[in-house]
């Protein structure tokens, strides 16, 4: 059949032209591809097409010619246009696993040649190999028989030339002979390259962890030999035998942008042996046995049974919420939430009707009193007022009571945006009795539902962790909202920041500003600060610093900008398990009041924890500016590992008691470097649920 297809070359030039005439031939391909290919098929104007069918041979016509451009790139060995191509089409444009007429893929090509680089990058993509080639044998015999064919086909052709008269014909034929010169040198290159290849040497190192109680994560890198051919895959094996007789399993990873895996459903407290092997096109290589040489899936919950801290409190916290519900929807006191009947409405007092009434707006200016405001932002716009105003309601004009514990209040009360109308109606229940804090709470809720009104919003997104004071006696509360979608609202409009600041006019002098001219001077800091307070970590075990200060009416924690809802913290590993055997250390290092960590030691080099928490002690103590001595006395929170969901992990490292939280007017002698802000200790916990 082989013979057959090189015979019939030049009609199979209706597929794919057998080689380039010259080495720019790809490259005038590519450029020929480029312009036509980026047209979206879907545009055409249907008018202009006979039909579907026509359309759909349009778009194989363009894979056909995007698949030859990357054929001709590989087999010029030109890295850049290959990793263009890569870059701009999708695998499936591409046709990337798709035979040529000789029965070879792109990535056959380029390992055949020994282009290591152009071979990664094939890999990475998703590239595979031609499954044609079951054996050594048979990948032998198929580049033999492309070398044979295509010297026949240059002795041909030369036969040709030189026997026929100068005319156009003659001509052609020396193209062709060109072409076909050009090509018989790569196969030949191709069968020299898998001649000399051998098998490859076993992969560098492979490293073994414990993922959790039923599972063992395999990292491995490649082999350190630079001879032999390019590795396009690896294989895991796992048993509970040094000898690996039996094997209990194995698995083949083929696609290598990242070299591990990991080993699912093993049994919990047993030994497992790991080894791991490399493979190109000669075959596999010798296995490399783990360090350690075997793990035991375990998780440090089993040292003493312990359960998950917050298994089943979402679940009881919503239980507990739907039965005060119920209980305040059969109270008798409770009547007015329900819908009641044209003849009950008298019962609502004036001064709440005209809160919902519609000649209710948005504050335009802030006398002395305590205000609500919501800031809404899609990339660079913000919404607001149809007089350019940001959205501001009243909550009180009296306010006299202790701003922080309301505003703490407030921020829990965010979590649960929905549910306003039935706050505002439980603690109307309870307004009787007068108190200043009750008043002050119900007209938050009061401002909350006015607010939900006016923007046709219920959800207004996070608190920001301060209030913003002026010295006019204002006091504005923030919430914070990025809207994801296109959408529009009557009662208000998007405009760009930038636009929004230039164009309004302050009514305060620069030293004294208003506290809405604060905002507006200060919102790209909010906005910044509320991105990054939802970036979630990457997976893994990450040791965090616990520092508190605390002040007359409120307890902050020291964390850093770019990540404010979490501690201080470094990564200790990507790992986010600890083991058990890893567990009894540190409760051993703990039982003998051992200090942390920060030298090394001649009989734990061997402990892998060990050294991690080593080299991470380090880096938490000039992150946040403390002489590494000085960690010395600094001990690990040993009661518990915090789990933050199955991905992300954390150990405490904590300064001596006396000061782990800074009491007001006390020295702290090592102040952080910049890059840090303390946040009210509930303001963080709230952040970190979320």
């Amino acid at each position: 059949k082989m013979t057959q297809q090189m015979r019939d070359l030049q009609l199979a030039q209706a597929r794919k032209p057998p080689g380039p005439s010259s080495p720019n031939a790809a490259k005038r391909l590519y450029r020929n591809l480029s312009g036509k290919f980026r047209v979206n098929y879907t545009s055409f104007d249907e008018g202009s097409l006979v039909g579907r069918g026509e359309k759909e041979k349009l778009r194989k016509s363009y894979l056909f010619q995007s698949n030859a451009a990357l054929f001709e790139a590989v087999e010029l060995q030109d890295l850049d246009r290959v990793q263009e191509m890569l870059k701009h089409y999708s695998p499936e444009e591409l046709d990337l696993n798709t035979p040529n007429s000789e029965g070879l893929l792109p990535l056959d090509i380029a390992i055949m040649t020994n282009n290591a680089p152009i071979a990664r990058a094939l890999l990475l993509a998703g590239a595979k190999e031609s499954p044609h080639f079951v054996s050594l044998e048979s990948r032998s015999l198929h580049l033999s028989t492309l070398v044979r064919e295509a010297e026949q086909r240059v002795n041909e052709l030369m036969a040709q030339v030189v026997n026929e008269a100068p005319n156009a014909d003659c001509s052609e034929k020396e193209k062709q002979l060109k072409a076909w010169e050009w090509r018989f040198r790569l196969y030949k290159r191709m069968k020299a390259g898998f001649e000399h290849a051998r098998v490859p040497d076993a992969p560098s190192s492979v490293h073994l962890s414990v993922a959790s109680s039923s599972s063992l994560q395999v990292t491995f890198w490649e082999p350190l030999s630079v001879n032999s051919a390019v590795v396009t895959k690896y294989k895991v094996e796992w048993s509970c035998s040094p000898t690996f007789s039996p094997l209990l399993g194995e698995a083949v990873i083929d696609k290598l942008k990242d070299l591990h895996f990991t080993i699912r459903g093993l049994v919990s407290g047993t030994a497992y042996h790991i080894r791991v092997s490399a493979y190109n096109m000669k075959g596999w290589g010798p296995p490399q046995a783990s360090v350690p040489p075997f793990a035991i899936p375990s998780n440090w919950r089993e040292y003493d049974g312990r359960a998950p801290r917050r298994r089943g409190q979402a679940e009881a916290l919503d239980h507990l919420l739907g039965q005060v519900k119920t209980v305040h929807q059969h109270c008798i006191c409770h009547e007015p939430c329900k819908n009641q009947p044209q003849s009950r409405k008298h019962s609502v007092s004036k001064s709440l009707k005209h809160l919902f009434h519609p000649g209710s707006k948005f504050l335009k200016t802030l006398k002395r009193g305590l205000y609500l405001t919501a800031i809404f932002y899609k990339d660079d716009n913000i919404l607001v007022t149809h007089e350019d105003q940001i959205p501001v309601v009243e909550i009180d004009d009296t306010y006299s009571c202790l701003l922080m514990q309301d505003f703490l209040w407030l921020t829990k009360v965010s979590c649960m945006w929905d549910e306003i109308l039935w706050l505002r109606q439980c603690v109307t229940v309870s307004q009787s009795s007068c108190s200043c804090i009750l008043q002050t709470r119900f007209k938050m809720l009061l401002a909350i539902s006015q607010m939900q009104g006016l923007l046709g919003i219920q959800d207004l997104g996070q608190v920001f962790f301060e209030p913003i004071k002026d010295k006019q006696g204002n006091i504005l509360i923030v919430t914070l909202k990025e809207v994801k979608t296109n959408q529009t609202f009557e009662s208000v409009r998007w405009v760009p920041i930038c636009k929004l600041q230039t164009s309004r006019k302050s009514v305060s002098s620069p030293e004294e500003p208003t506290a809405l001219d604060t905002l507006l001077i200060s919102v790209q800091d909010k906005l910044a600060y509320h991105q990054r307070s939802s970036h979630a970590l990457s997976a893994g075990l990450y040791l965090g610093y616990l520092k508190l200060c605390s002040a007359v009416d409120q307890i902050r924690v020291l964390v850093p900008e770019q990540l404010p809802n979490i501690l201080c913290h470094v990564k200790i590993r990507s790992n986010p398990n600890i083991s058990r055997e890893e567990w009894e250390w540190l409760q051993k290092m703990a039982s003998v009041d051992e200090p942390v960590p920060t030298e090394p030691e001649a009989d734990r080099s061997q402990n892998p924890l060990f050294q991690e928490l080593q080299v991470a002690i380090k880096e938490l103590m000039t992150l946040v500016n403390i002489p590494l001595q000085e960690a010395k006395d600094f001990r690990l929170y040993s009661h518990e590992v915090l789990d933050f969901g199955d991905q992300v992990s954390f150990l405490l490292l904590l300064p001596p008691s006396d000061d782990v939280c800074t009491a007001p007017g006390q020295n702290n002698p090592y102040t952080p470097r910049s890059g840090f802000l303390t946040l009210p200790l509930q303001i963080f916990e709230l952040g970190e649920e979320t």
